[in-house]
């Protein structure tokens, strides 16, 4: 990235923390699995303001001890996240549990008449993906999926240019991201008192298939198939969030993907490395690659790049730069005979001469994270019936590229998506 660029836009900041208002006001809300991502969301909503937490749930004693601190004693706690499901003051819940439970929390909060915040991805499989966009046709009530930098101002101006046309023809985007730590590849540190006085090892499990009490498996889940998509449901669903969101465009065609496990072999069963090549019938084709073994680039960013101009997207800033083509076709004439040479050449001549690369145009993100501002539209849908920001089908559409590129990975064959059934075809 350019870090000295004289185009200089910054965005508008959006305003700081929203009034809390008064309690009637206020989203009543239950969150379901109270892990780091949860409490760092709650951290978020607790500086919005407007959000009345009821009651929590959680597997492990530990976090739910934790996130009653973070409310003040507000929230009450809930052994069972049904019993959450069962009161009538709360409006609605935010579902971070691991993967493999949000297709049923998800579909049993909507049956109950709850508004659903789901961190991402939406589902483990396509299958389920389908069954929550049909529960919530049936409830009437508001999903949102929790893939926030969709909502940032960068990815929301990446939109703007992309629809002006100021990009030329699109056919291209690279994505990656990036990690070289223990954390980074998903290997949490252990709280000192979790055994199996202080873990609830069964409600984990849930529909997984059944293992012996494993405190890796439980507070590392994302390293394992039975609970988790790796890489590409973790961290590609979010670059594929963004690119069809900043793109307009639906699920990717057809998926080729390679993966490993390379380094990070401590209890792990997902790869460490991870590359997939996506293609859209809107016509452009995604890159996406990711490693936990180098960190020397950009944690995670993309460029989406066109005929006329190209745009750099970071987590805090992003760069618009122009085209300029140079044609030089010299050394091919210059095997012509040279009569044919010296009159090309004169031709050329008459031609203006592109100019010199622009400085890129910078644009810089507000100071309003991307949690609170996909929050704020999921919260606007429920108050004045408008779409959320990340509807059912966007988030099937993001997970089912995942989906995909997991399956291509496993398969080593080329995997096609059915655009009638709305699923992996075959």
């Amino acid at each position: 990235m350019f870090l000295g660029a004289s185009g200089l836009l910054a965005l508008p900041a959006s305003s700081a923390a929203a009034p809390a208002g008064s309690p009637s006001d206020r989203l009543t809300l239950g969150v379901i699995g109270v892990g780091s991502r949860a409490q760092q969301v709650m951290d978020d909503l607790i500086l919005e303001g407007g959000v009345e937490f009821v009651s929590v749930s959680d597997a492990y004693d530990g976090r739910l001890e934790r996130a009653v601190e973070r409310t003040e004693g507000r929230a009450k706690i809930v052994r069972d996240y049904r019993e959450m499901l069962e009161d009538d003051s709360i409006e609605a819940v935010l579902i971070a549990t691991p993967d493999h439970w949000h297709a049923r929390q998800a579909i049993q909060a909507l049956a109950a008449g709850k508004h659903v915040y789901c961190e991402k991805p939406l589902s483990y499989t396509p299958e389920e993906g389908l069954a929550i966009a049909r529960a919530v046709e049936r409830s009437g009530k508001k999903l949102q999926v929790g893939s926030q930098p969709m909502s940032s101002t960068l990815n929301q101006k990446a939109r703007e240019i992309v629809e002006s046309g100021e990009l030329g023809q699109i056919t291209m985007i690279r994505a990656n991201s990036q990690r070289n730590s223990p954390s980074g590849a998903w290997l949490y540190p252990i709280p000192p008192d979790a055994d199996e006085e202080t873990v609830d090892w069964e409600m984990f499990q849930g529909s997984a298939p059944p293992h012996e009490f494993s405190l890796d498996r439980f507070f590392r889940w994302r390293c394992y198939e039975d609970y988790s998509g790796g890489i590409a449901t973790d961290l590609f669903v979010h670059l594929c969030t963004v690119v069809q969101h900043v793109m307009g465009a639906g699920a990717a065609a057809e998926v080729l993907a390679m993966g490993d496990l390379y380094r990070w072999k401590e209890s792990r069963e997902v790869p460490d490395t991870l590359n997939a090549l996506l293609r859209y019938r809107e016509g452009f084709t995604v890159n996406l690659s990711a490693t936990f073994n180098n960190n020397t680039s950009a944690s995670s960013s993309f460029e989406i790049l066109g005929t006329e101009g190209s745009l750099t997207v970071g987590y805090t800033r992003m760069y618009q730069r122009k085209e300029v083509v140079r044609d030089g076709n010299g050394w091919i004439v210059n095997a012509w005979p040279a009569e044919f040479e010296e009159a090309y050449l004169a031709e050329l001549a008459k031609k203006p001469k592109p100019g010199r690369r622009p400085e890129p145009t910078e644009f810089r993100a507000g100071r309003t994270s991307a949690t609170r501002l996909h929050w704020r539209r999921f919260v606007e849908a429920i108050r004045e019936d408008k779409p959320t920001a990340q509807d059912v089908w966007a988030g099937h559409n993001a997970a089912g590229c995942a989906h995909m590129i997991n399956r291509a990975a496993k398969t080593g064959r080329t995997v096609r998506w059915d655009f009638e059934r709305r699923t992996i075809a075959g």
